[in-house]
């Protein structure tokens, strides 16, 4: 598999005009005002193949050129509602231009050219979207979207039914009487088909709202161990820690008519954990895509 980053900056407006300008500012609050807002949008494309003998999978010159030809020269400092026909609200199969809907317009774009294996567009650092080739031909595409936020919390690792130097012995400076804090990140991936009219895969302003109301505000500035109580009788290990968010979470999610995914916990730069919610081979993101967009 190969990777090749492009970036341009679009605007974009969310307004249906079957809605009133009430429902409209409900439904998407200040996404719906006119006339609209921008963003840098970063894309990754992933194309995989065997190598020829030139010792490449693709010329990358090629690829390039594609992606120039087919995306960004098309949507560079443009108002994507005008941009391409997808995106004509006329039009019955229009639908507003949000970042999975987006995505999978390029996707359409850029299939015939290249061998494509998946597609990341970042809207921002906090907001992105991810598309897979189908593992079979009749297979729906679904998208998965991914949010970030963080919380920042104290914690102990430490057994109750262990002395002090066992729990040393396993947890290290992490069982030190008196805890210590990381500031967390956490990134939220669901995962589901993309509305023919809206372009999104669940309300994005009702999953913000879920993880704000059911994990960052009961976690932010708290010793985990004392005053979350499941963290009472469970060792607040990063590991554990994203196995209860996955818990809190996937009910709530699945309401909104998407089904949760994944939950990433980054405790420090270093440790991170991950909880799938649903079988782990679904994991759309090649290693490569993480690491080229980390930069």
């Amino acid at each position: 598999m190969i990777t090749r980053r492009a970036t341009f900056s679009a605007s974009h407006l969310y307004w249906l005009p079957e809605l009133s300008a009430e429902e409209n500012q409900v439904r998407f609050g200040p996404c719906s005002l006119a006339p609209g807002h921008g963003h840098n949008y970063t894309l990754i494309v992933a194309m995989g193949g065997p190598l020829d003998g030139d010792g490449m999978v693709l010329n990358l010159s090629d690829v390039k050129h594609a992606i120039r030809a087919e995306v960004t020269a098309q949507l560079d400092f443009r108002f994507l509602n005008d941009a391409w026909p997808e995106f004509d609200l006329s039009r019955p199969e229009g639908r507003l231009p949000t970042t999975e809907a987006l995505c999978q317009a390029i996707w359409t774009r850029l299939a015939p050219k290249l061998p494509l294996v998946g597609l990341r567009l970042h809207e921002t650092d906090t907001l992105w979207v991810d598309l897979l080739a189908p593992l079979s031909a009749p297979t729906p595409m679904e998208a998965f979207l991914s949010i970030r936020t963080h919380f920042a919390a104290a914690h102990r690792l430490a057994r109750p039914e262990l002395s002090q130097g066992e729990n040393e012995a396993i947890y290290g400076k992490c069982a030190r009487p008196h805890g210590h804090g990381h500031n967390y990140l956490l990134d939220v991936t669901v995962r589901g088909p993309i509305d023919a009219r809206t372009g999104m895969v669940c309300d994005l302003a009702a999953l913000q709202q879920l993880v704000d109301d059911l994990v960052v505000e009961p976690f932010d500035h708290t010793f985990l161990n004392k005053d979350v109580e499941h963290f009472a009788s469970t060792v607040p290990t990063a590991e554990n820690i994203a196995l209860h968010i996955a818990d809190l979470l996937t009910g709530p999610i699945a309401a909104t008519g998407a089904r949760l995914h994944k939950v990433r916990l980054q405790e420090s730069p270093n440790n991170a954990a991950e909880v799938f919610a649903e079988t782990p081979q679904l994991e759309m993101v090649p290693a490569a895509l993480e690491a080229l967009v980390a930069g």
